[in-house]
C-alpha cells in the first residue's frame, strides 16, 4: 500500500516517529507521501522525510486554508522551494480551494491556487487538491489547465463530480471517510475504474472504522482496501495492487 496523503511531520508523531514508521512498515506501507500546508512545513516535511528516504516522499504547496494577509510571502518561500535546483519534491500540495469557515480570503485563494497548478505543469509534479464546499470552482479551475496530472485529495463527492474529475485525468484520493456510516462514498463510486484511485489517509486525521476518532495511521489503509473490495466485487489485495501502481505512476515513486 502507498499512502498518497499523510501529515507525518504533525508533533503528534514526533514522541514516537521511529516506532511508529518501523509499524507502519511491517503494516505492509511501501511508502508514504507528505504534503505541506505552508511556507513553515517546507522545512518539517522535508526534515521528516529525510529520515525515511525512499519511504517518505515530499511535497509542497500552501493549503487553502493558510491564505491570509502574507498568502504571497508565503507562495514565495514555497516557489523557491520547489525551484531549487536540490529539490526533491514529488508533488506540489496540499493546495486548493475552501469555503468551509470562511470566504473572506476566497479571491486569494483562487489565485494561490492558480499559481500552484501553473508551477505544477511547469515542473512536470502532479498536484495534491484540496476542495471543501468549492467543488464549482475548483473545478471551473481546474478545467483551464491541459495535462495536469493529480489527485482530488479526500474525495468524497458526488458520482457526476467524480466523473468529471477522473475525465481531466485526475486521480481520487480515498481514504477513511468510506468507512464511515451513512457515507455514500460507495455508491458513488459505482462506475468508476480502479485505475482512477489512489489510497491516502490524511493522517493523523479522518482514521477509518474501527479506528474513527484516533490518531491515523498509513497501516489503517487496509480497512479503506476492504470497503473498496466490497465496492468493486474483489479482493482487498488486487485493491492495494492496483492502487500502489498507480500511487507509483504518479508520483514517479520507484
Amino acid at each position: 500500500m502507498i499512502d498518497t496523503h499523510c501529515h507525518i511531520d504533525d508533533p503528534q508523531y514526533e514522541p514516537d516517529f521511529d516506532s511508529f514508521i518501523l509499524s507502519q512498515q511491517e503494516g505492509g506501507v511501501e511508502a508514504v507521501v507528505v504534503p505541506g500546508v505552508n511556507a513553515l512545513s517546507v522545512a518539517t516535511v522535508t526534515a521528516a522525510c529525510r529520515r525515511y528516504p525512499r519511504f517518505l516522499y515530499p511535497a509542497a504547496g500552501l493549503h487553502p486554508e493558510e491564505v491570509k494577509d502574507d498568502w504571497q510571502e508565503q507562495l514565495s518561500v514555497i516557489h523557491d522551494a520547489l525551484f531549487s535546483p536540490d529539490a526533491h519534491f514529488v508533488g506540489v500540495g496540499e493546495i486548493g480551494l475552501d469555503y468551509h469557515f470562511d470566504l473572506t480570503w476566497k479571491t486569494q485563494q483562487k489565485q494561490a491556487f492558480v499559481m500552484q497548478l501553473q508551477w505544477a505543469l511547469e515542473l512536470g509534479l502532479p498536484v495534491m487538491i484540496h476542495s471543501r464546499d468549492a467543488t464549482e470552482d475548483c473545478l471551473d479551475i481546474l478545467r483551464g489547465f491541459r495535462g495536469l496530472r493529480g489527485v482530488m485529495h479526500c474525495f468524497s463527492g458526488s458520482h457526476e463530480t467524480a466523473v468529471e474529475i477522473t475525465r481531466l485525468g485526475l486521480f481520487l484520493g480515498i481514504g477513511g471517510v468510506i468507512t464511515f456510516k451513512n457515507c455514500r462514498l460507495a455508491d458513488n463510486l459505482q462506475g468508476i475504474s480502479l485505475d482512477s484511485l489512489v489510497l491516502e489517509t490524511d493522517a493523523p486525521y479522518m482514521a477509518p472504522v474501527p479506528w474513527r476518532g484516533k490518531r491515523n495511521e498509513s497501516r489503517w489503509m487496509s480497512f479503506v482496501a476492504d470497503k473498496l473490495a466490497q465496492v468493486y466485487n474483489t479482493s482487498a489485495g488486487h485493491i492495494c495492487t492496483v492502487t500502489t501502481a498507480n500511487a507509483k505512476r504518479l508520483f514517479g515513486i520507484d
